[in-house]
C-alpha cells in the first residue's frame, strides 16, 4: 500500500536579496469604508491577516475590483444560504467606495510562481489562522527593498488579487473621492456576481 504524500506546511518565507516586485498606480485600488474621510486608514490592531502582531507599523487593505472589495468587507463573516448572501440594506447604505490617486506603489508579489519561489503557497491567504501570515508581513516589511506593501490572492474571492499597504506608503497616495456604495455604478453587477440580496 502506497503511503499518502506529505503536505508541506507553510513556513516562514525564504526571502531573496531582491523581492519579486510589481508596480501599481493608486488609482487601481478600491477600498470600502464606513467613513467618507480619513482614508487610507492604517490600522494597528494586530487583528487582521497581515497586521503587525507587535503593532510597530500599520496596514491598510484594498481590492483591485469592486466585487473583491465587497467580498472582503461586506461578506467577510457572512455565510451563504442556498447560494445567496442576505444582507440588511444598512450594510450597503452605510459604506463608501474610496478612490485614490498619487505616485506609483512598489509592491512585493506574493502570488503564483513568485509566492512559490519564496517558499509559500495558497495557505498564506487561505488559512484561517493569522499567526503565520502576520510573520510573513513582518518579514516583507523588514526586507531591505522597503516595499510599500504586497499583492496576495484574496481568501474571499480567490480568483482575484488583493493588496495590503504598510503605513510607510501613506505619503505616496491620497484619497481622491468617496462615493456612497449605493450610488456606485458597478454595484448591481458585483452584487449579482456575489449573490447578494437585501434581507
Amino acid at each position: 500500500m502506497t503511503a499518502a504524500p506529505r503536505t508541506r506546511r507553510l513556513g516562514l518565507p525564504s526571502l531573496p536579496e531582491q523581492l519579486p516586485l510589481v508596480t501599481l498606480a493608486p488609482a487601481a485600488l478600491v477600498r470600502i469604508s464606513r467613513y467618507d474621510s480619513g482614508e487610507p486608514h492604517f490600522g494597528r490592531t494586530g487583528g487582521n491577516r497581515f497586521d503587525d502582531p507587535d503593532r510597530r507599523y500599520g496596514t491598510c487593505y484594498f481590492g483591485l475590483s469592486l466585487a473583491l472589495a465587497m467580498a472582503e468587507t461586506l461578506l467577510h463573516d457572512a455565510v451563504a444560504v442556498r447560494g445567496q448572501f442576505l444582507l440588511h440594506p444598512d450594510s450597503i447604505a452605510s459604506r463608501f467606495v474610496i478612490a485614490f490617486s498619487g505616485r506609483p506603489l512598489r509592491l512585493a508579489d506574493l502570488t503564483g510562481a513568485s509566492l512559490k519561489r519564496l517558499g509559500g503557497h495558497a495557505a498564506l491567504s487561505g488559512n484561517a489562522s493569522y499567526r503565520l501570515p502576520q510573520k510573513w508581513s513582518q518579514a516583507i516589511h523588514r526586507h531591505p527593498d522597503a516595499v510599500d506593501g504586497f499583492v496576495y490572492m484574496s481568501r474571499h474571492l480567490n480568483t482575484e488579487r488583493a493588496v495590503v499597504l504598510f503605513d510607510r506608503a501613506g505619503p505616496r497616495l491620497r484619497m481622491a473621492g468617496a462615493t456612497p456604495l449605493v450610488q456606485c455604478a458597478g454595484l448591481a453587477d458585483a452584487a449579482r456576481m456575489l449573490g447578494i440580496r437585501a434581507a
